[in-house]
């Protein structure tokens, strides 16, 4: 706790310092631009640790930085990267990790191209979700932006081409983003893990595969009114070791999964008037895989949905709240199926999570915020596509209700 403590108020120092420097300076008279960010959060719950984290007994483990440079070549080549850390609980762990590294050509309005490893566009916030400044909230709707799914699905190695195409006066325009690549998940993202945590443990030292979508928002006629879906499709591929349930015996062996089909649909809008925001989205992922080495296989089905609302009542105070529906369906089959029975009833509370959020930002300047918000959830989601709940988190079972209280302060320049 001490160490956390001081880590807290090296950041507070380290941001108030940064931030009152000029950040952007010219070479060979070109513009430079080096900007950075840092949070620093605490998370209590009554019932059920959640998101890694020693949550039951208050936790400091909740940090996260990262600063990027970024400069303007030409008048259409324009490149940069950016360098992100982090340690939520047991994510992230401290391994710093290259966010994002592009080059930037654009050829006309309409066109552009970014290569290299590049965000990955779905939704309103799934490309700026490290940017805790940019958000009303301290938790983006974790049925729609789980944080413990952050490395799968924050960046691909691959290409983008998006552009602008105006439709006229009376018909708004449309963004459009159509990429490709690849994708590989951390050893400290949520999925590798949640296996790690299973009652038969999996070591999954690598996982990812080719990856392919796009994204496409209408900015309607309706001042401040945006409507998008966005559509992702991958392969993936794990590899690591294992000790088979069915054979202690063996001792540990190697291990092999792949999925058969993997897509993402998404659906949002936005409409923003003053000082109120409203925001909505829907996404489903499915996932159909083949597990343990070729003996099983698993179907999960996982829905979620959140509608939100802020509101900026003075200049450094801005009140909101949310709420976050998640269920998750799951079909075993082979081994898995003898063991595990099939779980389709979104009711019970292993099957989903309704989280009721609500929220303070207070910006105390420019640069800095402090963010206070109350979760009260119903249910606790335990499955095999991680969601904030492990049962290796807590070996004593879950209660069927858990409250949060969320601290957390950010820092940007």
């Amino acid at each position: 706790m001490h160490r956390r403590t001081v880590l807290l108020l090296s950041i507070c120092l380290c941001g108030a310092w940064l931030s009152g420097y000029a950040q952007d300076f010219r070479l060979f008279d070109r513009q430079i631009q080096i900007h950075g960010f840092a949070s620093q959060g605490f998370v209590y719950t009554n019932n059920n640790n959640w998101l890694t984290m020693k949550t039951s007994q208050g936790s400091f483990a909740f940090t996260d930085f990262g600063a990027n440079v970024s400069m303007q070549v030409t008048d259409r080549l324009r490149i940069g990267a950016q360098g992100y850390d982090h340690n939520i609980g047991n994510l992230g762990e401290w391994h710093p990790l290259l966010d994002w590294a592009f080059a930037d050509y654009r050829f006309k309005p309409w066109l552009s191209f970014r290569g290299g490893k590049v965000k990955t566009v779905i939704g309103l916030y799934n490309d700026t979700q490290d940017y805790e400044f940019l958000n009303s909230f301290a938790l983006l709707p974790q049925s729609v932006y789980p944080l413990d799914m952050h490395d799968a699905n924050i960046a691909h190695m691959g290409g983008d081409l998006y552009g602008d195409v105006p439709l006229g006066h009376r018909s708004g325009s449309l963004s459009y983003t159509v990429y490709g690549g690849g994708r590989r998940d951390s050893y400290d993202a949520g999925y590798p893990y949640a296996l790690r945590k299973t009652v038969a443990p999996i070591n999954l030292t690598s996982n990812g595969g080719p990856q392919y979508g796009a994204d496409l928002r209408w900015r309607t006629p309706l001042p401040g009114l945006l409507a998008g879906i966005s559509r992702m499709n991958q392969h993936d591929e794990g590899k690591g070791t294992f000790v088979p349930f069915w054979n202690p015996a063996a001792g540990k062996i190697p291990y092999w999964e792949y999925t058969k089909r993997y897509w993402l649909n998404q659906y949002y809008s936005q409409y923003s008037k003053g000082a109120l925001r409203l925001t909505l989205g829907y996404r489903r992922t499915y996932i159909d895989a083949v597990d343990f080495n070729g003996t099983s296989t698993c179907e999960i089905d996982v829905r979620g949905w959140y509608v939100s609302g802020s509101y900026r009542l003075a200049k450094r105070l801005e009140l909101g709240s949310y709420y976050s529906h998640y269920t998750m369906t799951t079909h075993y089959g082979g081994i898995l199926g003898q063991v595990f029975p099939s779980r389709v009833d979104p009711s019970r509370p292993e099957n989903h999570i309704y989280d009721k959020v609500v929220s303070a930002r207070i910006d105390l300047n420019r640069f800095s915020n402090v963010k206070l918000e109350g979760h009260f959830m119903d249910g606790y989601g335990d499955g095999p596509y991680p969601d904030g709940f492990y049962p290796g988190d807590n070996p004593a079972g879950f209660k069927r209700n858990t409250n949060a209280l969320v601290v957390r302060t950010g820092f940007s320049f």
